[in-house]
């Protein structure tokens, strides 16, 4: 269930006054025991709320409540208990702890609580210490983050903050800057989700598949510091059907590939495929940026210069 409103409700219910306007309501009864509860008359700002009477009657007033906090926050609570189990076990208290006292003290909005944790209900549940704080550590001392930009860099790649900076944020690092990646800005603000892809199981293998390709270790890292998202795609739906239709259907050379690693970040079948038909009808030749890179209404201006 999620709430349409739920940005526009008070946030007392799942965060504390000091980050937010005051209430007039008590604070909820998070510390109640976790039984089974029925209560008659409601002793909790949660058990007001609309979406308090639909829950589960046997559910505790503990566990509703960190339904409708999470809610509330716009955060899909079903999904997140399924990926997240440890969130059953886990206080309101511990959640709010993490969602107040930390993630907010580090610049993160309540309107982007949504997104970070629909993607990554892990970090409900980390340890504030141990988890989260070497991860900012990770963007103030490795990637010269100023605090006032945590937020931006959080924003663009939440799964940073369910990412272990010992494990694996700088063992990323370290094998990307020995690939030549020497701009940190744009790790951090373009293509930080490299930092949380795994070097042995894919930044590896995706830079052995390109060199299975026919190119020299040298050329396919030229290519992906050209084009870092050539480290995002996947071999078996990206680069092989749009591999196998370059050099067969196409009939063009690597050297292409070589100068124009983009390639592959357009799509076979709105893109590559209809455009390089209507080429090859009109007898016309093109280079892969000329017919990849224009807009429809360039394409279409170009075919006519070419035609004429």
């Amino acid at each position: 269930m999620r709430m349409g409103t739920a940005t526009t409700l008070q946030s007392s219910l799942c965060f504390s006054s000091s980050h937010q306007p005051s209430s007039p309501f008590p604070p909820s009864n998070s510390h109640l025991p976790n039984t089974p509860l029925t209560p008659t008359k409601p002793n909790s700002l949660l058990q007001k709320h609309p979406l308090y009477a639909p829950t589960h009657k046997n559910l505790s007033l503990q566990f509703k409540e960190k339904i409708l906090c999470l809610e509330i926050m716009g955060v899909d609570s079903g999904k997140a208990l399924s990926q997240n189990p440890s969130l059953h076990e886990a206080s309101l208290n511990s959640i709010q702890s993490i969602i107040s006292s930390f993630l907010q003290s580090k610049g993160i909005h309540q309107k982007d609580l949504a997104k970070i944790f629909g993607m990554c209900p892990k970090i409900l549940t980390s340890s504030v210490n141990s988890d989260l704080n070497p991860v900012f550590n990770f963007l103030s001392q490795k990637l010269k983050v100023p605090e006032s930009k945590f937020r931006k860099v959080i924003n663009k790649c939440p799964r940073l903050l369910a990412s272990s900076a010992k494990d694996q944020l700088k063992p990323a690092l370290f094998y990307l800057q020995r690939l030549g990646f020497k701009d940190l800005e744009a790790l951090a603000y373009h293509d930080a989700v490299l930092l949380v892809s795994n070097v042995e199981n894919t930044l590896i293998p995706k830079l052995g598949f390109l060199q299975s390709l026919g190119f020299s270790k040298e050329e396919a890292v030229g290519m992906v510091l050209r084009c870092p998202a050539l480290f995002t795609f996947s071999i078996e739906n990206n680069y092989k059907p749009k591999f196998e239709y370059f050099a067969g259907e196409m009939g063009r050379k690597l050297e292409e590939l070589k100068e124009f690693p983009q390639y592959f970040a357009f799509s076979l079948d709105k893109r590559i495929k209809p455009r390089h038909m209507e080429v090859v009808e009109r007898g016309i030749g093109m280079d892969l940026p000329q017919m990849l890179k224009s807009t429809d209404e360039e394409f279409a201006e170009l075919m006519r210069q070419k035609s004429g």
